[in-house]
């Protein structure tokens, strides 16, 4: 006759310090820090723990099985005590939350995950693709021939060495303003930067030090505020070397003041409606239409192209400043032909 160990842990130990230890690796990634996610995770791990322990025998992490899962969905679907009802969204997020955090406790004791979670979803398609509702359309972003086009716009703001004669100085005719504009618009589609990221910007925001070049600007330390923690995220070679010609720039014109982006000379901070007329300005003379998505696309443009590039989409969501969850709309175009520059 078998028996348990003596000392095996109980079953709402392991659910509890599997959570535990999933939520402390995400707050120290950075990849998840707003204290209203959090409760909202601790909610739904809770009512899920407590519908395995109320089952006889109870459903171990271990055990669980499809079985379990659809017997839980279907106690769970229609109840609104607290707002908990298992609509196709909610029931994504819960499914989703139970996977990441089984995959986390396999990896932790280096065993092989329990894919339930993952294989429920793939069998129930109306809540894999819940989030495709027309509710939550797709993000605007730029097609590659207009990114390319717009880099290139942006870029003749710079010095081009190997350009023509004519053309190698023309960045020369450039007021400070100006050149200010296109590098603001550079960093949000070379760094996916919000145009409130944009005017947060300091003068230590350029991080030059542990970059492939030597002193040009590779990563930017994003101040934060009261919606979001302070960030770093990368920047594209081009836009860090706009970047590095307007430094020179500001430094020789004697601009003052600590923002990066200063409205005067004086250095006072540019504002919100002082920047988005700039900005859609830089995208009217660049040729493209200013108006369908705004200066965001930029932004979404720069998601997108990570995410094709294979990092993540926790990695990207840190980059951005934003909850994991919120790559659902860029997975959606990902999973889908279209190329992003």
């Amino acid at each position: 006759m078998s028996s348990l160990p003596l000392f095996a842990e109980a079953p709402i130990e392991t659910h509890r310090t599997a959570f535990a230890h999933w939520l402390a690796d995400k707050q120290a990634t950075g990849s998840l820090r707003q204290p209203g996610s959090i409760e909202v995770y601790r909610e739904m791990w809770g009512a899920f723990t407590a519908w395995c322990l109320g089952q006889s025998p109870a459903v171990t992490l271990d055990s669980l099985d499809l079985r379990d899962l659809q017997a839980f969905h279907a106690a769970r679907f229609g109840r609104k005590s607290a707002d908990l009802s298992l609509s196709p969204r909610h029931a994504l997020r819960l499914m989703r939350l139970i996977d990441r955090v089984l995959r986390h406790h396999a990896a932790e004791r280096g065993v092989p995950a329990n894919a339930a979670a993952a294989d429920w979803l793939a069998a129930h398609p109306e809540v894999r693709y819940a989030e495709a509702a027309k509710a939550d359309p797709l993000p605007e972003f730029l097609s590659v021939a207009e990114a390319r086009h717009l880099i290139a716009f942006l870029s003749n703001a710079r010095p081009r060495p190997g350009l023509s004669a004519a053309r190698r100085h023309a960045h020369e005719a450039f007021a400070w303003q100006e050149l200010r504009n296109r590098t603001a618009v550079a960093l949000q589609l070379g760094g996916g930067l919000t145009p409130g990221d944009v005017r947060a910007l300091t003068l230590e925001s350029p991080i030059v030090r542990g970059g492939r070049i030597r002193d040009l600007p590779w990563k930017l330390a994003v101040p934060g505020d009261g919606g979001s923690a302070p960030r770093q995220t990368p920047i594209a070679p081009w836009a860090g070397e706009l970047l590095q010609h307007w430094l020179q720039v500001r430094a020789e014109s004697r601009i003052a003041g600590v923002f990066l982006f200063p409205s005067t000379r004086s250095g006072k901070p540019w504002g919100k409606e002082s920047q988005y007329k700039s900005a859609r300005q830089v995208l009217e003379d660049a040729g493209l239409d200013s108006s369908e998505g705004g200066s965001f696309r930029l932004r979404h443009t720069f998601a997108l192209r990570q995410l094709r590039r294979g990092f993540e989409p926790e990695v990207v969501a840190a980059w951005l400043g934003v909850e994991p969850e919120v790559m659902a709309r860029y997975r959606r175009v990902v999973a889908t032909p279209v190329d992003v520059v």
